[in-house]
């Protein structure tokens, strides 16, 4: 199977979660690319606004008021790019939502509506981007995070939402390529995204939601998915910080359990009272175009380890995976020779690990 993807200036670009966030900005940067755009969300009114926006500018794009929980609205997604534009090149599933608390104090009803929306949303996303797409070729994006491999205390169905998303992925991938169909299926794993993702979660704790460091901006986020739309890619970490959580995963798991314990528990939480448990985009739509979010620190806009990983040259990828596998063997062989280590010492240990981005 050869797959073979448009530039981005000659494609029709399908974008879920469109109205905020990574999914806003891809929309923005897809549209100076030139590439068409078919846009959902829950929001009319964010929607209608991001479209004109984009039109006005000398831009191609419609919108679609859509709930990817529900199959009839997905369906409805790809007819309207078949109507207005012939079809579509590139599907972007990127709807999601998250709930902060402890697991006994969520109730399971919320557990339930998470998935329909972060795993079953884009479940049938998939499916209707692959109907369409098996003739002509072109390629399915689903956003997962590094939460796919690794799993965030106080965010514990989110992680296993996302877990979820990697395993129907790389199994949509494996299909596809046993029946020769040229689609490119790829998954995107952001680290920490300065969006309004805090703030739209659910939120059970006793203080607001917020990224611990480091977060990265979305244009980080948007910049690979784009990369992915035009360049076939199995999966694509955006974040060295994150690939260096995953890392810790694979080798040290127990370390990095106590490092989430008792330092990222605490890093998750702001200094201030949360806001109405009501206002969150599990129960209802947002409304507004946001981009950013509430984190408080230093945003990393670029990110030279996910910028060297999707390099065109195949020698600096192999450089960029070696490089990365040598620092944490020599990190973990320190570590052994140390007398008298303990897990109390792991927050500072694991960002002596971490992939130094801008």
């Amino acid at each position: 199977m050869t797959v073979k993807l448009k530039k981005l200036k000659d494609q029709t670009i399908v974008i879920t979660g469109a109205s905020s966030g990574i999914g806003l900005v891809t929309a923005r940067m897809a549209a100076k690319a030139g590439a068409k755009l078919v846009l959902a969300a829950r929001s009319e009114a964010a929607l209608r606004q991001l479209t004109e926006e984009i039109n006005q500018a000398g831009g191609h794009a419609t919108y679609v008021v859509a709930d990817m929980s529900k199959p009839e609205d997905v369906q409805r997604l790809a007819y309207e790019a078949s109507y207005t534009y012939g079809g579509f090149d590139t599907w972007v599933n990127n709807a999601g939502v998250s709930i902060y608390g402890k697991i006994e104090e969520v109730p399971i009803q919320d557990m339930r509506q998470l998935f329909e929306v972060n795993f079953w949303g884009l479940v049938h996303g998939s499916l209707e981007a692959a109907k369409h797409l098996k003739a002509k070729g072109g390629a399915i994006i689903n956003v997962g995070s590094i939460l796919s491999d690794i799993t965030a205390i106080l965010q514990t169905m989110y992680s296993a939402s996302k877990h979820a998303v990697k395993g129907f992925t790389d199994g949509l991938r494996m299909e596809l390529e046993m029946d020769g169909a040229p689609i490119s299926v790829t998954l995107i794993q952001p680290a920490a995204i300065d969006t309004p993702y805090p703030i739209h979660s659910k939120n059970y704790m006793e203080r607001e939601a917020k990224h611990a460091p480091p977060a990265y901006a979305p244009e980080t986020v948007a910049r690979a998915i784009l990369h992915c739309a035009a360049t076939p890619e199995r999966s694509v970490v955006v974040g060295g910080g994150g690939k260096a959580m995953i890392g810790m995963e694979r080798w040290t798991p127990a370390l990095l359990d106590k490092f989430m314990e008792k330092s990222f528990s605490k890093q998750e939480k702001a200094d201030y009272a949360p806001r109405p448990l009501q206002q969150n985009a599990l129960d209802r739509p947002m409304g507004s175009l946001e981009e950013r979010g509430n984190y408080p620190g230093h945003t990393r806009e670029t990110s030279y380890y996910t910028e060297a990983a999707t390099a065109g040259s195949p020698a600096l990828r192999t450089a960029v995976l070696v490089g990365a596998g040598v620092a944490l063997a020599a990190w973990l062989g320190t570590k052994g020779k140390r007398n008298g280590s303990s897990s109390s010492s792991s927050d500072s240990e694991i960002r002596g690990i971490a992939f130094h981005d801008s």
